[in-house]
């Protein structure tokens, strides 16, 4: 008779056991969803707004490239961006070098 009463009791810990592994899973999705929010949708967004600013890229905007160098764009061919750095020297490089678009007043107030 005590045989039966203890194989009944192990039968009630097991299926509480059940909605336990649940729980301990469910700080691991939280976790997961904050890392998502905080680190990962605003990198999609940064990369989508470089995107879209090369893609509009073209003659006559000033940039600066990755490399930290200034130049105005004078011609656009393909991926390539012919861009004129100083009096008669102008470079080739890839639209993906291109770092941002920046205005004209900018600059001159950085050169000055």
């Amino acid at each position: 008779m005590n045989l039966f009463l203890y194989a009944q009791e192990c039968t009630k810990h097991s299926t509480s056991d059940a909605s336990g592994g649940f729980l301990s899973i469910f700080p691991i999705i939280v976790i997961f969803l904050i890392f998502y929010f905080i680190l990962f949708l605003p990198e999609q967004k940064r990369i989508k707004q470089h995107k879209k600013m090369l893609e509009s890229l073209k003659k006559g905007d000033n940039v600066i490239l990755s490399s930290g160098i200034y130049g105005t764009i004078t011609n656009v061919k393909g991926d390539i961006l012919e861009i004129k750095i100083a009096e008669n020297v102008k470079i080739n490089v890839l639209k993906s070098a291109v770092s941002q678009v920046i205005s004209e007043e900018k600059i001159k107030s950085i050169m000055s």
